[in-house]
């Protein structure tokens, strides 16, 4: 049947190339629908991204040697997760790889981190973003205009830890 993906449980500096590249090809799309190619996804350096996976946790998905997914993450202080750049190779969207490396990086921050409540992020016409949320049970807590894009509203979404694992689409 194949090679199975598998969501190894740190990802570090050694993956940062790997998951560099791969956030380029993942933005190219939101890029297009926002008509925003200096997205900071897009512009970010190997540098930047090394030192940002030293400051939180980040998980990436493997087939075989080649990372076909990632998610970002911080907690502060106050137990409130920050995910961020959860991206699937274009290839592999469509089959849950998203939604299991959302729960994935949930499940990690609750346990290791304590986190009491998750928070990210997305643009208002990344409806396939959307729905992934929602069906996670994250709930729109703001909507505000990007500063650097007008055509860009930035839609942000929680959830209590523990909360809406499986809840319906919205």
């Amino acid at each position: 049947m194949g090679t199975s993906v598998i969501i190894s449980a740190v990802a570090d500096e050694r993956d940062a190339e790997q998951i560099l590249k791969l956030q380029y090809l993942c933005y190219q799309s939101e890029a297009a629908l926002y008509d925003d190619y200096g997205m900071e996804p897009l512009t970010q350096t190997l540098a930047e991204l090394t030192a940002e996976l030293g400051r939180g946790r980040a998980l990436v998905a493997r087939l075989g040697d080649e990372v076909v997914g990632s998610v970002r993450a911080t907690v502060d202080e106050a137990g409130t997760a920050r995910i961020a750049k959860l991206i699937v190779h274009p290839r592999m969207r469509r089959h849950g790889l998203g939604g299991r490396l959302l729960a994935a990086i949930e499940a990690q921050l609750t346990a290791e981190h304590s986190a009491r409540r998750f928070r990210l992020f997305t643009g208002h016409r990344s409806e396939t973003n959307l729905r992934l949320y929602r069906s996670r049970g994250y709930e729109t807590v703001s909507r505000e205009p990007s500063g650097p894009n007008p055509k860009l509203t930035v839609i942000t979404l929680e959830k209590a830890a523990g909360a809406g694992e499986f809840a319906a689409s919205a």
